[in-house]
């Protein structure tokens, strides 16, 4: 059935703040970062930057929760159970692969903002509609961080009491999507160099005529859900080949250790050997530096220090960042784009104030 779940749209009188996830004794990482940005921006008692009272910081929590139902809402009048809302036309459409896309994505937003009858309510829906045994092509890195992050921060939050959000009925239905999904998504990796292809059917794997370039973001932007979807099913696959992406990408950065935009999955060539923060290659940092933290596992902090080092020597351009020749650092591109607008926030998890202040100033 495609109806809607009961209640999806339409604000939540009730937002209380979830704590931290413990899982086994321990409170799970994932769920500890995402409290603790939460708590930050969202929190009444919360401490606020410089020149932000408590009663501005209010106000603008409330607004980000009005913009975020404001979209949310949209979608379920006008596109559900599509996968997105176009906005000037208001009429949905299947831009990945027909799984109501954007419900999926929402699902721990909802449980964040403490909604927790819209939350129950799309996980049951997804639980009981949504299926991967489809004859659809889809982008590995659109499908890994919006719906398989998606299903599997839903199923980390619905299962557990300690989140205050745990659904009763629930019964690790999003866990097993998440593992029927990322088994659909393993034959896109069998590549020489581990580095998956860009796309991949769900119901017959890699397609005769899929390209074999892909983008660095695309082979680096996997370690969260795999490495999570591992731990939670004692299945060392799913890390595996992502952590060999990771790999095949670093192993064949320049001796400046930068890496490109683009790359051939069966030669290790790079195809386009522009570096930068931004488009195509943007998430690769921040996954490696994201992956010690939820992780722990060293090899994923010596390649963020080492890439952040190279970019920072040879992308910064105060307050800017440009791109560059991967081999030369040469100048290629010396403009901003949208895209490199996370760099800031990446700053802070490294603490690295100074550098960040100028630049979420000029970008913001």
């Amino acid at each position: 059935s495609s109806r809607a779940p009961p209640r999806l749209s339409g604000r939540s009188p009730n937002s209380n703040m979830m704590q931290p996830m413990r899982r086994q004794g321990r409170a799970s990482p994932l769920l500890c970062l995402s409290a603790a940005i939460l708590a930050a921006a969202l929190l009444p008692g919360a401490a606020v930057a410089d020149g932000v009272t408590p009663s501005e910081a209010r106000l603008l929590r409330d607004e980000v929760k009005d913009m975020f139902y404001h979209a949310f809402d949209g979608y379920m009048q006008h596109a559900f159970p599509l996968d997105e809302l176009r906005p000037l036309s208001c009429q949905g459409e299947d831009s990945l692969g027909g799984y109501a896309l954007t419900l999926i994505d929402s699902l721990d937003t909802l449980a964040l903002l403490g909604d927790k009858e819209r939350f129950a309510a799309g996980v049951e829906w997804v639980g009981k509609n949504v299926r991967f045994d489809i004859n659809k092509t889809v982008s590995v890195f659109e499908t890994n961080i919006r719906i398989l992050g998606g299903l599997l921060s839903a199923h980390l939050i619905a299962s557990d009491y300690a989140t205050g959000m745990k659904i009763e009925s629930y019964d690790d239905q999003l866990l097993h999507l998440s593992v029927d999904l990322a088994q659909r998504l393993l034959p896109a990796f069998d590549t020489p160099t581990g580095i998956p292809f860009g796309s991949v059917n769900l119901l017959y794997g890699v397609d005769d005529d899929e390209s074999k370039i892909t983008s660095t973001a695309g082979g680096g932007t996997l370690t969260l859900e795999f490495g999570v979807l591992s731990r939670l099913t004692n299945n060392t696959v799913f890390e595996q080949v992502a952590k060999n992406s990771v790999r095949g990408i670093w192993a064949r950065r320049s001796k400046l250790n930068l890496v490109g935009a683009h790359i051939n999955v069966f030669t290790g060539e790079w195809t386009q050997k522009d570096a930068g923060i931004g488009t195509s290659i943007d998430s690769f940092y921040e996954y490696v530096l994201k992956a010690y933290l939820l992780f722990g596992d060293e090899e994923y902090l010596y390649v963020f220090q080492e890439a952040y080092k190279a970019a920072m020597h040879y992308l910064h351009h105060d307050p800017w960042y440009i791109e560059v020749n991967m081999n030369s650092g040469a100048t290629v591109w010396p403009l901003f784009n949208s895209l490199q607008a996370f760099w800031p926030g990446l700053q802070v998890w490294v603490l690295h104030i100074s550098e960040h202040i100028p630049a979420l100033q000029h970008i913001f």
